[in-house]
């Protein structure tokens, strides 16, 4: 089937810190997510949608409703299981989706459920997919993430985290992987999240309308140029796309050999303690970040310059020590600290 055209990621003007962090996420989806924060028609939306179009395609089990990855026995949902047992299973592939979580959503819609009765009378467990096993390789979007109610933001981070899908109904139980890249979008004007679910987003970047004259233009203009001819558009910026989508390929091939030095290692927890910061999240953040924006660009190794560069998706939601405190960052007096901390290591 055809697939819709879409706006495409390199054509977007301005939000440097927003295509980046989700580019991060793409490479390494266990940095935990991102979360976008900003005023309505600051493009936020059209990022995360754009952004399936640039991933390559998944090699995947046929007919499988959880998405279960070809080749991975060991990370397969029961029934995947049992047919590579029976040695009759068969992949195909298929492109990534942008699958959305709409806020009405209910926990059994999210997480499955399965048939009881059926369990019951035949012996068998039958599942009945949800949204996380519809998510399950590809992008989980929920956009005003703020509205949606706590509990599931809860389970879905729980999930993104752990990387299964648990469902228990009547002492019959279910798993299936569940690996996302989960991205939420909200508007602050509508109220914020929880301290304690905000710090469970990997990264989070507030966008906003750009002020430069000639960008506003710039946006006008290529937005007409996209509803009136979106394939045409999209072909004049393929180029564009197809070095971005090898980017992120290469990227993700180069992330498993690279591994965090001492230095950096050291730098991370000296930057969490300078902050004051609860738990271990920003460390490891920090850390997951810097490598995958090293993988990003090419080199053989992550340093203080790619934890600078990362320092601002990662470190200031997680600065907030009560409802009221500011959780902004001085910039500048950061990046001193930071550049003289590395350079004495």
């Amino acid at each position: 089937m055809r697939r819709r055209t879409v706006y495409p990621f390199s054509a977007i003007v301005g939000q440097e810190r927003m295509k980046k962090a989700l580019l991060l996420n793409a490479i390494y989806p266990s940095i935990g997510g991102v979360l976008i924060r900003g005023e309505k028609g600051t493009a936020k939306s059209t990022a995360v949608r754009a952004l399936a179009d640039l991933l390559p395609e998944r090699h995947v089990v046929l007919g499988c409703p959880c998405g279960c990855r070809w080749g991975d026995p060991d990370n397969a949902c029961a029934d995947c299981a049992e047919k590579y047992l029976k040695n009759d299973i068969e992949g195909t592939f298929e492109h990534m989706k942008v699958v959305e979580l709409p806020l009405s959503s209910t926990e059994d819609r999210v997480v499955g459920t399965l048939d009881i009765e059926h369990a019951i009378s035949a012996g068998r467990k039958r599942f009945e997919p949800g949204i996380l096993a519809r998510a399950n390789g590809n992008i989980l979007y929920v956009d005003e993430v703020n509205l949606l109610e706590d509990n599931l933001v809860d389970l879905l981070l729980d999930v993104a985290a752990m990387g299964v899908n648990f469902v228990e109904r009547e002492g019959v139980s279910f798993s299936h992987p569940s690996r996302f890249v989960l991205i939420g979008t909200m508007n602050p004007e509508e109220g914020d999240l929880r301290p304690q679910l905000l710090d469970r987003f990997g990264l989070v970047v507030d966008v906003e309308s750009e002020h430069d004259e000639e960008r506003r233009i710039e946006i006008i203009k290529r937005l007409i140029d996209f509803e009136n001819d979106p394939a045409g558009f999209a072909e004049s910026y393929e180029k564009d796309q197809r070095i971005l989508s090898d980017d992120i390929v290469k990227a993700r091939s180069r992330l498993p050999s690279l591994h965090p030095g001492t230095d950096i290692l050291t730098l991370a927890a000296k930057t969490a303690i300078y902050l004051g910061v609860d738990g271990h999240r920003s460390d490891i953040t920090l850390i997951k970040a810097a490598l995958a924006n090293a993988a990003l660009k090419g080199k053989n190794a992550a340093d203080a310059s790619d934890m600078l560069e990362v320092s601002a998706l990662v470190l200031p939601h997680r600065m907030r020590k009560n409802p009221f405190q500011d959780s902004s960052l001085d910039s500048d007096e950061f990046n001193d600290w930071m550049m003289n901390e590395a350079g004495a290591l």
